[in-house]
């Protein structure tokens, strides 16, 4: 455990951001209001958590009435238009340095504005993507043009030159990032993780170690002396569907309830952890029941980043 915690208030900044328009499936920007609905608020508050919310009920005023395919993206304007404007609200609450960052997701193109924020508050810090997917498509390699399977690439500065997102900056070092849990990975991926050395470990490395020793491994590939502030992107898609069925890509084969919940165990007890991203919760899709587990799911996730234990 590290000997001392950067966040060492109990305020957090609770950011919903409910926004569809980096995929094609709807309902996924009623995700956060389930979230907050389910009393996630009352249960940080049960922990001793201050929060203040920030609801960004109005983002879809912000869709432009012509938003046609650029270099192969669908909605780049909208995408960019929402993830720059969150991107300012998840820098001026991460900016101080005392104040825990949670955000509820919406797909995850969100992930341009809370890394953008999380990491023009902290430059030093270092993502782990935990996700069934990359999400580090290039616009012109993507097979589906959906900005969800692409954040990544303008995170990193793979891909500059779209018009739309000049403002996103390259923030990520490749060596500052790893994911956790691929299990459904693009061709054109694979190869950008090879040619950049980006350490990534799959459901194989998950089932060969165990995952205790997959999140040290993680942790020594991109905060080898545990120093650096750490910014956790979890899309639910990671958890195996049997586990979080209300998402928009499941893929059989994934996360326990316990191994997703160890790994934001795990991330708190570093003292290290400044930002979370719980993401790709679709309440519309399934049942009713099916959803109401997704919503639980990702409540305890945010409350295991947040301190909450078994014991």
């Amino acid at each position: 455990m590290s000997n001392r915690s950067i966040i060492t208030t109990k305020d957090i900044s609770v950011i919903g951001i409910p926004f569809n328009g980096g995929q094609p499936r709807e309902g996924v920007q009623g995700g956060p209001q389930k979230i907050i609905e389910h009393g996630l608020l009352e249960q940080l508050d049960t922990m001793g958590w201050k929060s203040t919310y920030q609801p960004n009920d109005d983002v879809n005023q912000l869709c432009p009435v012509s938003d046609p395919v650029v270099m192969n993206l669908k909605n780049p304007k909208y995408v960019s238009a929402v993830t720059n404007k969150v991107a300012q609200q998840v820098l001026e609450s991460a900016r101080s340095h005392d104040k825990f960052v949670l955000t509820l997701g919406g797909d995850h193109s969100i992930a341009l504005a809370t890394v953008s924020g999380i990491f023009g508050a902290y430059p030093d810090a270092c993502l782990i993507w935990v996700d069934a997917h990359a999400d580090i498509n290039k616009p012109e390699t993507t097979d589906s043009g959906n900005i969800h399977g692409c954040p990544l690439s303008f995170l990193t500065g793979i891909s500059t030159n779209h018009p739309d997102f000049q403002w996103v900056k390259s923030v990520v070092k490749p060596e500052r990032l790893t994911y956790i849990g691929l299990r459904d990975v693009d061709d054109g991926e694979k190869e950008i993780l090879k040619e950049l050395g980006i350490k990534a470990f799959s459901m194989h490395h998950v089932d060969k170690y165990g995952i205790g020793k997959v999140v040290e491994m993680a942790l020594d590939a991109v905060n080898p002396n545990r120093d650096l502030p750490i910014h956790l992107s979890f899309d639910v898609d990671a958890l195996d569907p049997s586990v979080a069925p209300s998402t928009g890509t499941p893929v059989r084969g994934g996360l326990t309830f316990r191994e997703g919940h160890y790994i934001c165990e795990r991330l708190h007890e570093t003292g290290l952890l400044v930002a979370t991203d719980i993401v790709e919760v679709n309440p519309a899709l399934e049942d009713e029941e099916s959803a109401f587990r997704t919503v639980q799911v990702a409540c305890s996730l945010a409350r295991s980043c947040l301190g909450e234990s078994l014991l």
